[in-house]
């Protein structure tokens, strides 16, 4: 899998992953699901992984190059919706019945939108900055660079995105039980697949830079 590439391949793949990644997360997230007695955002099943590459990226190539990855993913995702929108107004012939189908899985409100695109940029940002940092106090505690960047970064996603989103549609206690939620049941995903995570890192650290 990683015998032929370098580094700078890695890179490359993992900005498009990323960025695939989050504009799948932002187009899911629309629909909510039930967990147990908790609503949540169904972004969450896969925007833990954007955290996970966000890891690897900064634990590999460092804060500068994790910036650039999560600055061209939010712009990528700024492309898409405004392709979506377009999209939608354009005028249907008649016999495509499923415009309003479209229009609802592919037309997010402007405020979930505005919510999705700050809570991402804070959030991941937030999650590469902790990592790096970290990785300066104790560059051997790799599992706790790990899960404690992911929960600051997802802590504030999860804040952000849902205070931004849902404010006002539902009771203050059930609003502040989905962000605490949202932000342990992530981290909890990471802790999971850590041994993955780890395994990756591992095997791009050692493969050549150029």
């Amino acid at each position: 899998m990683f015998e032929d590439l370098t580094k700078t391949d890695l890179y490359a793949i993992m900005a498009g992953v990323f960025t695939a990644c989050l504009i799948v997360s932002n187009i899911i997230a629309g629909k909510t699901f039930s967990f147990f007695s908790f609503v949540l955002p169904c972004g969450v099943i896969i925007f833990p992984v954007v955290y996970i590459i966000n890891d690897l990226l900064a634990e590999v190539y460092g804060y500068e190059k994790a910036r650039r990855v999560i600055l061209l993913g939010f712009f990528m995702n700024l492309v898409a919706v405004i392709c979506f929108t377009v999209t939608i107004w354009l005028p249907a012939p008649e016999f495509f019945t499923n415009s309003e189908a479209y229009a609802i899985v592919l037309g997010s409100t402007w405020r979930l939108l505005i919510a999705g695109f700050i809570a991402y940029l804070v959030g991941s940002l937030v999650n590469a900055k902790v990592m790096v940092y970290l990785k300066k106090v104790d560059e051997k505690k790799l599992f706790v660079r790990c899960i404690v960047s992911t929960f600051f970064g997802e802590g504030m996603d999860a804040l952000i995105y849902i205070t931004i989103a849902f404010f006002g549609t539902m009771p203050t206690e059930a609003l502040i039980a989905m962000i605490f939620v949202q932000a342990i049941v992530k981290t909890v995903y990471e802790i999971i697949v850590y041994p993955l995570t780890k395994y990756v890192i591992g095997r791009v650290k050692a493969l050549p830079d150029n």
